[in-house]
């Protein structure tokens, strides 16, 4: 019967778990890791080379990636996701200030002080399952 229970518990933790969107991901959220912010570099700068976070290098004389290219940031990305606690994500606690409830690593600096910057609300939003809008593909 206590098997029976957990089985029961674990298939709901499955389906309870946010699908992550790919559209959403490509036109919200890679922007985002390609923004240039003052003081800091772009999240692409590290994260293309030397980090186990690795987004994949822009083709020369291009400003933003192919669809090849984006599918294999949002498989990188989607590992960044702590799916039994979204909230716990490195992607939102490793850029976000401590003080605002990220951690204490981050050796490219912190890029967002709050969690009400716009920014780090579409990152959270993607993360909890946000799909894009219809007609945005």
């Amino acid at each position: 019967m206590r098997l029976v229970a957990l089985m029961i518990a674990s298939a709901v933790t499955i389906v309870a778990q946010p699908s992550l969107d790919f559209e959403f991901f490509k036109t919200r959220v890679q922007p985002i890791l390609l923004a240039k912010r003052e003081g800091h570099a772009r999240c692409y700068a590290c994260h293309s080379i030397g980090t186990p976070y690795r987004l994949q290098r822009l083709s020369p004389g291009v400003a933003t990636w192919n669809d090849e290219q984006s599918r294999k940031n949002f498989e990188a990305t989607v590992n960044m996701i702590n799916l039994r606690d979204v909230g716990a994500s490195p992607l939102l606690v490793y850029a976000l200030e401590q003080k605002a409830g990220g951690n204490h690593f981050h050796p490219g600096g912190k890029h967002w002080d709050s969690k009400k910057d716009a920014e780090w609300r579409i990152l959270d939003e993607w993360a909890h399952g946000q799909k894009a809008a219809a007609g945005s593909k």
